[in-house]
């Protein structure tokens, strides 16, 4: 049970990893860049919190 909650949280981990990446790439200014990693960065710590059960 546990080492399975610890692969799914390293994935997701990888996944926003990932994504903020491409949010990098993407022929954006700098302010929409920032407010689009702000939201990659929430959606993962939500995601993250509910691997961890806590919502």
């Amino acid at each position: 049970m546990a080492s399975s909650v610890l692969i799914g949280i390293l994935i997701t981990f990888l996944v926003i990893i990932l994504v903020l990446y491409l949010i990098q790439r993407l022929p954006l200014d700098a302010r929409m860049r920032q407010i689009a990693q702000i939201i990659g960065i929430i959606i993962g710590i939500v995601s993250l919190l509910k691997y961890l059960a806590v919502f």
